[in-house]
């Protein structure tokens, strides 16, 4: 199950774009707090300690407790981080406050495991979902899913409806979805195309 991270943030008042970019050059990241029991807030949190956080995480879906200055520490879940488009760097963050009976929503980072019957008989493997959206409650949420691919021969596929989750995880994509493919070796795919068709 993933670990709750620990992140100290301070309420803001400054707003608009000029003040904002301020702030950022003075090291903080702007933020904001919505959600169960809490009126939507402005924030802002240490930019350098929020981007470790987020270089040690498999992935932006992630729980916080989140220490806010003259509040308390409240669990957040990581709702969404804004990028700048050109570096890359973090811009703002959505923090939603929630509870252990919340459900969220998460994107979980999907890892294959094994070599496949498929890929042993020269066939290739072929990812078609990296990250699979997930409902459950905090406690349960995982840092990855992951799949055994092992059984899979040249020609089958690997569906939502396959993978075994664990308990209290379930998938918001259908069950017929693609996760996996095990193709034919590229030779094979090369003499087919070149075979005269009768």
């Amino acid at each position: 199950m993933a670990k709750k991270a620990s992140l100290k943030a301070a309420p803001r008042a400054r707003s608009g774009s000029g003040r904002l970019k301020q702030m950022r050059r003075e090291g903080w990241l702007p933020s904001v707090i919505y959600g169960r029991g809490v009126e939507a807030h402005n924030l802002k949190v240490d930019a350098k300690t929020f981007s470790e956080l987020l270089a040690h995480s498999s992935s932006e879906n992630i729980l916080i407790n989140l220490d806010i200055e003259g509040e308390g520490t409240r669990l957040a879940f990581l709702q969404s981080v804004q990028h700048d488009p050109l570096s890359g760097s973090v811009l703002h963050v959505d923090f939603r406050a929630i509870d252990e009976k919340t459900e969220i929503t998460a994107h979980i980072p999907t890892h294959l495991n094994g070599e496949s019957v498929g890929v042993k008989a020269g066939g290739l493997v072929e990812q078609y979902v990296h990250a699979i959206e997930i409902l459950c409650l905090p406690n349960d949420l995982p840092e990855t899913i992951e799949v055994d691919i092992s059984a899979l021969e040249i020609g089958a596929s690997l569906h939502i409806g396959d993978i075994k989750f664990p308990a209290g995880v379930r998938a918001t994509h259908a069950a017929d979805v693609v996760v996996a493919h095990i193709g034919k070796p590229a030779a094979a795919v090369s003499e087919a195309a070149a075979a005269p068709t009768k």
